[in-house]
């Protein structure tokens, strides 16, 4: 089905999400249609900060709002819908459209298995309706779904659309891209030459894909990495409970600005904590590339001053492969809590692969390299 289609028949004026593969597009079209623009269109830093943007949509304007997602952000969903959306509190009636991603059946990434088996057990949890759209839905029965739903919607209830894969389709093409120069791949390679046998516990998405990529190319194994495939902006706090349980070894962290922003608060207590021997690591391009490069306000933000304000003693900022390694030698061979904030080009290679050790077997191996058994 035609993107547009899917949005005529919503009929909403408003929409604001995080942004997902599998409703690529979706989001595409929103960039093409309106960019970012606080009137229609705005890209949360995680979703239960949209829900709580589409509130306040409704509460200005008195109209539906659309907030759209991955079903792995549900989780960040169940507060503010149970206890500010729902009809029992304010009744604030909202469209999800949210990407299935681990759908039983379909081959999957692991850390979206268990979540693909029970995202429409949560939405009926939530009290909310919801449709599955896939390549054989038809504009009518989409339209006669909606008209259904507008009557749960009046009375201040919440739908949702469950898209899988392929469902649709966006003709347009939008570029998205930055001025810096550094490829992240190359910055993770040189943040790996300085490591040496530190532990390192790296984001979700590309980055985690590309430093095991990196250890293959180097012959060496993986028991020094982390390797967060899920819980996107959780890696921080991961790396803190080490770092609090290891106080003698320096633990680094590899982010990315999107999932920085999705818990910003982690710095906020890593900072308040001080633990001097973390080094993390935001590399930065202004975008959730993972998901196809949709900006985050990374690029108009300074996570330096963030840090700083935070607590962390020494932050700086890399925008040369010269500035990165004079940064890496510091925060090497210096005690103290370090954030690195890295400027990088938006891209990575066509040919990047995926793990092929699978999340146990990461686990166990970095346990047991932490653990010194």
């Amino acid at each position: 089905m035609k993107v547009q289609k899917l949005v005529d028949i919503i009929g909403s004026d408003f929409y604001t999400g995080v942004p997902d593969s599998q409703l690529k597009a979706l989001c595409n079209y929103l960039m093409s249609e309106y960019g970012i623009d606080p009137k229609h269109h705005v890209i949360a830093a995680n979703e239960g900060n949209a829900v709580a943007l589409a509130a306040g949509y409704h509460l200005a304007t008195g109209d539906t709002p659309v907030v759209y997602m991955q079903n792995s952000g549900e989780g960040n969903i169940i507060n503010p819908v149970a206890s500010l959306m729902n009809d029992k509190v304010y009744a604030i009636p909202c469209v999800f459209v949210i990407g299935w991603r681990g759908e039983p059946g379909v081959h999957d990434e692991p850390q979206h298995i268990y979540q693909g088996e029970v995202t429409l057990k949560l939405l009926e949890d939530m009290d909310i309706a919801a449709f599955v759209i896939s390549k054989e839905t038809t504009e009518s029965e989409l339209s006669e779904k909606m008209e259904s739903f507008r009557k749960l919607l009046a009375v201040g209830k919440q739908v949702a659309f469950v898209v899988r894969k392929g469902a649709l389709e966006f003709d347009g093409k939008v570029k998205y891209e930055n001025s810096n120069s550094m490829v992240r791949e190359d910055i993770i390679k040189h943040i790996v030459e300085y490591t040496g046998n530190d532990p390192i516990v790296s984001t979700t998405g590309k980055a985690s894909r590309e430093l095991f990529e990196i250890r293959e190319g180097r012959g060496e194994d993986h028991k020094r990495d982390f390797l967060t495939v899920g819980s996107m902006g959780h890696a921080s706090s991961i790396a803190l409970g080490i770092a609090f349980q290891k106080p003698d070894q320096k633990i680094w962290i590899i982010d990315g600005d999107g999932a920085a922003l999705m818990h910003l608060g982690a710095m906020a207590v890593i900072g308040a904590n001080a633990p001097k021997n973390i080094v993390h690591i935001v590399i930065n391009n202004g975008a959730h590339e993972t998901v196809g490069g949709m900006p985050t306000v990374a690029g108009n933000i300074d996570l330096v001053t963030i840090a700083k304000g935070c607590g962390y003693p020494c932050a700086i900022k890399a925008e040369s492969f010269e500035e990165l390694d004079q940064a890496l030698a510091l925060a090497k061979e210096r005690d103290g809590l370090w954030l690195i904030e890295v400027s990088c080009s938006i891209g990575a290679r066509d040919d990047l692969g995926r793990p092929t050790t699978t999340a146990r077997e990461n686990k166990e191996a970095f346990v047991e390299n932490l653990r010194g058994k």
